[in-house]
C-alpha cells in the first residue's frame, strides 16, 4: 500500500480550515426583531388637497340648496346629477364643469353666476333704529311727501332703496311717478286709490303692491289720512 508522505499534512490543513469557518461566537442566537417592526403597516392615504375655488363654489351650492329647502336627493333627481357627485361638489372635493353648474342652477331656479358670488367677503350690514332713518330731499318729488331712507348697502349688483313714505297734511295725489326697476309698496296706515298705468285699485293698511316701476304710477285719491307706506325700489347697478 502506497502512503503519500504529505497526506497527514493535507488532512491537518483541512481540519484547520473547517475550524476557521466556524462562528467566532458560537453562543450567540439569531436576532429576532419585534413584530411591531417587521409587521407590514397599511399605507396612509395621501391628504386630500382641495381647491379654494371648488370649496367656495361647493359652499354656495349647499347654501342655495338649503335656502330653497331642497334635499340633495331631490336636487339630484331634478338636475340629473348623482347624489354622490352633488355631495362631492358641496364638500369642495371636485371642480364641477360649467354644464354641471348650469344644470344645478336651472334646478335651483337661480342664475349660474350665483355660484361664484363670494358671500363670505360681503360685510355690508345696516341697522336703523326706529325713527332714525335718513330724511331724503328727493329732487323732483312732489311736495309734502316725506321720504325716510331705512338702509343702504354698497356691495352686490342689486341696488335697493327702502323708504318709509309719509304723506304730510298738505300732500296732494300724484300719479306720474316713473323710474327704472321694480317697486314694492306696503301700506301702514290710511286708505287711498292707487293708479298703475290704466288701472286703479283701492288699498288700505296691510295691503301691498309690487310692479314694474317703468309704467306711470302713484296715488290718485286720498280717502283716509294719515297715509304712510313702506316703499322699496330694486334696480341693477350700472
Amino acid at each position: 500500500m502506497l502512503v503519500w508522505p504529505f497526506s497527514g499534512l493535507l488532512l491537518h490543513e483541512i481540519q484547520m480550515t473547517r475550524r476557521q469557518l466556524a462562528s467566532p461566537l458560537p453562543t450567540v442566537r439569531p436576532l429576532r426583531l419585534p413584530i411591531s417592526v417587521t409587521r407590514v403597516r397599511p399605507r396612509q392615504p395621501a391628504p386630500v388637497v382641495r381647491s379654494l375655488s371648488a370649496v367656495r363654489i361647493g359652499a354656495q351650492v349647499r347654501a342655495l340648496r338649503m335656502a330653497a329647502d331642497v334635499s340633495a336627493g331631490a336636487l339630484a333627481q331634478a338636475s340629473g346629477i348623482s347624489s354622490s357627485m352633488i355631495s362631492r361638489i358641496e364638500r369642495g372635493l371636485v371642480s364641477p364643469s360649467v354644464e354641471t353648474l348650469e344644470r344645478l342652477a336651472h334646478s335651483l331656479h337661480v342664475p349660474t353666476s350665483r355660484f361664484f358670488s363670494d358671500q363670505a367677503r360681503r360685510t355690508d350690514f345696516c341697522h336703523v333704529r326706529a325713527g332714525r332713518g335718513v330724511l331724503v330731499d328727493r329732487i323732483g318729488a312732489v311736495a309734502d311727501y316725506r321720504y325716510e331712507l331705512l338702509g343702504h348697502l354698497l356691495s352686490g349688483n342689486l341696488f335697493v332703496e327702502p323708504y318709509l313714505v309719509t304723506l304730510l297734511p298738505g300732500a296732494d295725489p300724484y300719479v306720474t311717478f316713473q323710474h327704472p326697476g321694480l317697486k314694492f309698496l306696503y301700506f301702514l296706515s290710511g286708505e287711498v286709490s292707487y293708479r298703475y298705468g290704466g288701472r286703479t285699485v283701492e288699498v288700505r293698511a296691510g295691503d301691498s303692491l309690487l310692479f314694474d316701476a317703468t309704467a306711470l304710477h302713484g296715488i290718485e285719491a286720498i280717502q283716509t289720512q294719515p297715509v304712510s307706506y313702506l316703499s322699496v325700489v330694486f334696480t341693477l347697478r350700472e
